[in-house]
């Protein structure tokens, strides 16, 4: 091992920040531009004993950098920073403890929870804890660039299917994916993964989040970890605890590998990444990272109390995207992840965060803030795909609908509405046309494309689909929080049992709600968007909060899978990817307006809709005619294959007088039934059901194949 006692670094560069692997030798630049000095940390392979401590000398523009000749892959290394101890005035500096490189490709350990890496004192918060914690603080190992990458999946944008993913909970339990692999990024690679998800037809994986998180001492004290993710340390390094170990394999090369296999696949990868907050949560939290490099520079204080921090996350810190260097650090970020391993896109977590302003304007949100605009015009970032959670918990922060064009939000209110409807016999309508329509009244159609709603019914936050349809109530015990976390609100049912019930006439109301919701998400204009298991019917026994339960509770169980409601999932998106007019594309219009998507909206008499009848709420039952058109010499004309949407949301079938046409029934929700079937001039609708048929039959469809 190479001595570095007595060395320098000599002048370094300054225009890559972290630690960047060179032919001779290794740059490290850190921004801290309130230290007065920096001291770069070398330790042995394992990250327990500091080898060396180097100074930093030079200083340029707020960022701290040397070269370091000799130095190789795999060098593990830390930093030490001095400066002002004044919490008050918001700085934090403690050169006793050691931190994470913001920039970490590879992290080397893992934190344990323990005081040791609090910054104060415990006995007094206005002094410095004077405890080293070198041996067991998170440092960075120094990695060679992977090759370039080769491959991309373009996905048209108005077909696009969204799987929202937990990389170890989908495949942990999968008993046809290796014990060695399951779990990980090999295991989301494996081929008999990437069969099912081809067969099921969904075009864009959504990745929880994957980058190194430290999980909350709280949790850690209770033997729980943040399975979800949203606690991140390091926003440039695979999680390691989603490696494999393979021999040969590192968590990077492993997560390229796995991206290179879904591409393959013909599917596209959108990471859920969390650029709001840290792990380090408020000022009790540790410092391991950007509290103890630069705390006044990377946070949003509080400008009363700067010993506070505002908290527009729910989760103890915001970070300060006002900043240059803090929103060049969140830039480089998201590029590496589109160059380093060919991310097709990313979904924001609190995405107004990233948006406000400063003091100044009381830190208003606002869709040309710095990193909208940062974004916009970044060469390898501006065609990727952008999904915005389009609220955070401060004030003015519900933003559905105000984010840029181009971008796709979350769209809350298309689920609520849907579970109020079908569920809870509430909503009219003209609330459920106006979802079913793209949700024109938050994304004005003459601004944003009709794809920029995301319409959902559940996600990882809240009840799976089983336990919407099972639970009246959250059961949230097993998280250590007397049952008080997660929402209250969920507009859920369980049909007289709450719970697991063997009770057949409990089972098929059950079953026929989870069809009916899972069609109006997927035959909706806009991006649909399911979670993964709902098509297996995954249960986690009313627990609408599972963010810290890594266990069996919240693993996917394939043996217990209902492949039948895979395989109606599988259904509804072939007729979908089939049928122009179903997806998204363009608005829907009215018949005296300009438009390619004619929508006629009926009542089950076969009149049209009238103002009484939308907005009766005795009326629930409704169709909705779908014809492309254009415009010819004698005028507009119908192309391609009409489409017709039959719901009815009674306690009693309703009879349908359908529209002169051939009609083909395609899809029942009541009894499930996807084959193909010529209908008459009438059809008697089965209550709290939808039917959806066409002009022309469906590309033949294999119905065993999902399993």
């Amino acid at each position: 091992m190479h001595s570095w006692d007595g060395l320098s670094v000599l002048p370094g560069r300054t225009h890559a920040l972290g630690a960047r692997l060179l032919a001779d030798g290794v740059n490290f630049a850190l921004a801290s531009p309130n230290a007065t000095s920096v001291d770069l940390c070398l330790f042995d392979p394992e990250g327990r004993l500091e080898t060396a401590r180097i100074a930093m000398l030079h200083q340029r523009n707020g960022v701290w950098s040397g070269f370091l000749p000799h130095g190789a892959a795999g060098l593990v290394y830390g930093w030490r920073v001095s400066g002002p101890w004044d919490p008050r005035n918001g700085h934090r500096f403690n050169p006793a403890k050691v931190l994470l490189d913001p920039y970490a490709l590879e992290v080397v350990g893992s934190y344990d929870g323990s005081d040791l890496h609090v910054g104060h004192s415990a006995a007094d918060e206005s002094l410095p804890d004077p405890r080293d914690n070198a041996t067991t603080a998170l440092k960075a190992r120094v990695v060679a660039e992977l090759p370039a990458v080769s491959t991309r999946v373009q996905v048209a944008a108005g077909s696009r299917v969204i799987y929202e993913v937990h990389v170890k909970g989908f495949t942990a339990l999968h008993p046809e994916v290796p014990e060695s692999l399951r779990g990980t990024f090999a295991g989301l690679a494996h081929p008999k993964v990437l069969a099912y998800l081809k067969r099921l037809g969904v075009t864009t994986l959504c990745l929880m989040p994957v980058a190194q998180r430290a999980d909350e001492s709280r949790l850690l004290k209770l033997g729980l970890t943040n399975y979800w993710g949203y606690s991140p340390i390091a926003w440039n390094a695979p999680e390691v605890r989603y490696w494999s170990g393979t021999p040969g394999t590192t968590p990077r090369s492993e997560f390229r590998q796995m991206m290179d296999a879904l591409h393959a696949a013909g599917l596209d990868v959108v990471l859920d990444v969390v650029y709001n907050h840290t792990a380090e949560t408020d000022e009790r939290g540790p410092t391991l990272s950007l509290r103890g490099i630069d705390n006044a520079m990377y946070y949003q204080l509080d400008p009363q109390q700067p010993q506070h921090y505002l908290n527009w996350t729910g989760c103890g810190n915001c970070l300060n995207l006002n900043h240059p260097l803090v929103l060049r650090t969140v830039m480089d970020s998201l590029r590496h992840w589109v160059t380093e391993f060919g991310v097709d896109g990313f979904r924001f977590d609190l995405a107004p965060v990233l948006g406000r302003g400063e003091r100044k304007n009381g830190y208003a949100y606002s869709e040309q803030a710095p990193f909208f605009m940062a974004l916009a015009q970044d060469p390898a970032l501006a065609d990727r795909l952008m999904i915005a959670e389009p609220w955070d918990i401060g004030s003015g922060g519900y933003q559905l609908g105000q984010f840029p064009p181009g971008w796709l939000e979350w769209n809350d209110r298309f689920r609520d509405t849907q579970r109020s409807f079908w569920l809870q016999e509430k909503e009219d309508l003209s609330a459920l046309a106006k979802k079913m329509a793209g949700s024109a009244d938050a994304f004005a159609p003459q601004r944003r494309a009709p794809w920029s709603s995301v319409n959902f019914v559940t996600a990882h936050d809240g009840f799976t689909l089983t336990d919407l349809v099972s639970y009246v109530h959250r059961h949230n015990e097993a998280n250590g929080e007397n049952n008080r976390d997660g929402h209250a609100h969920n507009l859920s049912v369980n049909f007289g049992v709450e719970g697991p019930t063997d009770l057949a006439s409990v089972l098929l109301q059950r079953m026929q709600s989870k069809r009916v919701l899972l069609a109006m998400t997927l035959l909706s204009l806009g991006t649909p968007m399911l979670l993964a298991g709902d098509d297996l019917g995954h249960s986690q026994n009313g627990n609408n909060n599972a963010y810290c339960q890594d266990n069996p509770g919240t693993w996917l169980d394939w043996d217990k899978a209902e492949y039948s409601l895979s395989t109606f999932v599988s259904r509804l998106i072939a007729v979908r990817s089939q049928r122009t007019v179903l997806q998204g594309f363009d608005w829907w219009s009215e018949p005296d307006s300009r438009g390619n998507i004619l929508a006629s909206w009926f009542q089950p008499d076969g009149t049209l809709m009238t103002p009484t009848t939308w907005h009766d709420e005795r009326a629930r039952a409704m169709a909705v005619l779908l014809e492309t058109r254009t415009a010819t010499d004698g005028g507009l004309v119908s192309q391609y294959a009409p489409c017709l949407l039959l719901m009815n949301a009674t306690t009693v079938a309703v009879e349908f007088v359908l529209p002169p046409y051939s009609w083909i029934r395609h899809v029942d929700t009541h009894n499930g039934d996807i084959e193909d079937e010529m209908l008459s001039g009438t059809l008697f609708l089965p209550p709290e059901s939808l039917c959806l048929a066409s002009t022309h039959p469906m590309i033949p469809f294999v119905h065993n194949s999902v399993q």
